[in-house]
């Protein structure tokens, strides 16, 4: 097998990383060939992009062979045996790696241009490169991750060597490669285009596929300012943004609102996934049930995420408890300031006061095996005065954990905010919103 070039084997790595999916993961891309293919891995888990600058250190007069590799935070890998057979000195281990370092530092600062690196403190840290040959710049990497604070450390490259993972030994905690050949020379050979990785490519990579870490302020009920955590990703050309507001028991993590975010993006939008509540919070139900202070919460974050981008209208996606938390902000914020809403197993009923003052276009989506629900959003659609629907998804209960049930309601959301984002992008209704 081999693989047409680093998108392609992005693609087919991702596949085998598919389990950690919806997970708090972090994607560190090694410069500069596994950027490119972290990308693609990155983009397909809905995560975060960083890269991972490491160097290898060459044998002075044979500067292929690695005897070590450096990474940042002071990661450092050696291979005594290489050293010894090749007789190298201290001195000229020392002055290898003194070079190796000032470019590390340079492309460090070129790739990032002043952007933080992504914290992985608590986090799984995702680190993918194009291939592992000798394994020492991916130790590197991975040692630098654990000295950012990552809770777990998987590394996934495409294709290595049989004997791949005892070269990483404990380096890592999980390990992934699709392609374990028995007659690996060099990572290349199984590469039909492994033409070099340039520094504008990367840059490119990280500044199209890495979502910002939001940290939206907010004033709580006794008058405490608090910050939210969020997750906002607006590639280029967006034609809007799509706010998530997730229900009881769920955050900016849900693997079914990251699942949505994601067929919102491929369709051009913009999307900003966070937290309605604080830790301390979420384990209050009478916060998690309280519409007025979701709302208010939600109307914050709109605000803003206008103060970045007051070019592009707003479409709220609201499940369960959620969605009356949607409904009762597009309500306060008056005409125009909301362009379209869309409800997932919603319950609009919890937003009753707020329903005739809805003036953004709504979609109510319900399973059909959601009895109980469908006839609260039978009940809402009737209170709505905005343009609505109600569609039922044959078969599906509340949490559409059914096979092919979450698919349909992403494009039911898909196809409603393309209908009503763009156009509200090209109306009066978007300088109100702006």
């Amino acid at each position: 097998m081999t693989f047409v070039d680093r998108l392609d084997a992005g693609r087919r790595l991702a596949v085998a990383v598919g389990h950690l999916r919806g997970q708090d993961v972090v994607v560190i891309g090694l410069s500069r060939g596994g950027v490119p293919v972290a990308a693609e891995v990155a983009r397909a888990l809905w995560a975060p992009l960083d890269v991972g600058v490491v160097r290898k250190l060459g044998v002075p007069y044979q500067p292929e062979v690695a005897m070590g590799a450096i990474g940042e935070d002071g990661a450092r890998i050696i291979n005594d045996e290489v050293i010894r057979s090749a007789h190298i000195t201290d001195r000229e281990l020392a002055a290898v790696e003194r070079t190796e370092r000032t470019e590390l530092t340079r492309r460090a600062r070129a790739y990032r241009a002043g952007r933080p690196r992504v914290s992985l403190r608590g986090r799984t840290a995702l680190v993918v490169d194009d291939g592992m040959a000798t394994g020492a710049t991916a130790r590197a990497a991975c040692r630098s991750a654990r000295e950012r604070g990552a809770a777990r450390v998987v590394l996934a490259v495409p294709v290595a060597p049989p004997d791949w993972a005892a070269r990483v030994g404990r380096d890592a905690d999980e390990l992934v490669c699709p392609l374990t050949p028995a007659d690996f020379a060099a990572v290349g050979q199984f590469y039909e285009d492994f033409a070099p990785t340039t520094d504008q490519e990367v840059v490119a990579c990280l500044a199209h596929a890495r979502p910002e870490e939001a940290g939206i302020p907010v004033v709580d009920r006794d008058g405490r300012r608090r910050t939210l955590t969020g997750e906002l990703l607006v590639p280029v050309g967006a034609t809007g943004v799509v706010m998530f507001a997730h229900g009881s028991g769920s955050g900016r993590l849900s693997p079914r609102n990251r699942f949505v975010a994601e067929a919102m993006r491929q369709a051009g939008f913009g999307t900003l996934l966070f937290d309605l509540l604080t830790g301390e919070e979420e384990s209050d139900r009478a916060s998690v049930f309280d519409t007025r202070l979701l709302a208010g919460r939600l109307r914050e974050a709109t605000r803003w995420l206008r103060e970045r981008h007051p070019e592009l209208p707003v479409g709220y996606f609201g499940a369960s408890t959620g969605a009356a938390a949607a409904l009762w902000a597009a309500a306060e914020q008056g005409d125009g300031a909301v362009a379209a809403v869309v409800s997932r197993g919603g319950r609009p009923d919890l937003a009753g006061p707020r329903l005739a003052e809805v003036h953004a276009p709504t979609l109510l989506i319900v399973g059909g095996r959601d009895e109980t629900v469908i006839e609260l959003n039978r009940e809402a659609q009737e209170q709505l005065s905005a343009e609505t629907r109600l569609t039922v998804v044959p078969g599906a209960t509340h949490l559409f954990e059914e096979p092919g049930a979450l698919s349909e309601v992403a494009e039911l959301a898909r196809d409603w905010f393309l209908a009503h984002l763009p156009e509200a992008a090209a109306g009066p209704g978007a300088a109100r919103a702006a």
